[in-house]
């Protein structure tokens, strides 16, 4: 166990937060609070669920709530969508079991695109030198584009098409089309057909 960390005097300077005055909460809901409750019990038991095998069941109940999901989509158990009226995916695309898409903001998905297991998408994060505030950003992962497992991809990222992105990588910057995105470099790019 690591010892504990020690303060000097310079620490007692550094400004903080007061998180009870952060703004944003609630802001990105843009639909009435009982749709976000139905949409959660809905969500927990059609889509979430590990249990419910039939992908077109959590396409229907995605679809119900404001999803554009185009036809052939597979959808494997244990996905997450906080707001399905911001997602968008093209025909014949695949999302990983337990895919997490925290869609403050619209998150695109083109055709043939692939999400692997346990990949985390987000649209929002805060003003953290001002005043916490929520700041949220659109994600769009085009056509062919493959975002393999456990990938990070926040705010304001176009993943080009058919572009891979390599297990375990941040995605925090754009990525150009048709290029291997590897988390061992800070951005390396590949051809991936030539």
């Amino acid at each position: 166990m690591a010892p504990p960390a020690e303060h000097g005097p310079a620490d007692t300077d550094v400004p903080v937060i007061d998180l009870s005055q952060a703004p944003g909460e609630g802001e990105a809901w843009n639909r009435p609070k009982w749709m976000i409750y139905l949409w959660s019990a809905t969500e927990l038991v059609l889509v979430t669920n590990p249990w419910q095998i039939s992908s077109g069941l959590r396409a229907k109940a995605l679809r119900a709530f404001g999803a554009k999901i185009g036809d052939g989509v597979i959808i494997r158990p244990r996905t997450r969508i906080k707001f399905p009226w911001n997602l968008e995916i093209g025909d014949r695309s695949w999302i990983g079991e337990g895919v997490w898409i925290h869609n403050q903001d619209q998150v695109t998905i083109g055709h043939d695109a692939v999400v692997s297991q346990e990949t985390f998408i987000t649209t929002g994060s805060h003003a953290h030198r001002k005043d916490m505030g929520l700041i949220t950003r659109p994600v769009t992962i085009n056509d062919g584009a493959w975002v393999t497992a456990r990938c990070v991809v926040t705010g304001g990222v176009n993943i080009g098409t058919s572009a891979v992105i390599s297990p375990n990588t941040v995605v925090a910057q754009d990525v150009s089309p048709n290029v291997i995105l590897s988390q061992k470099a800070e951005y390396f790019e590949k051809p991936r057909f030539t």
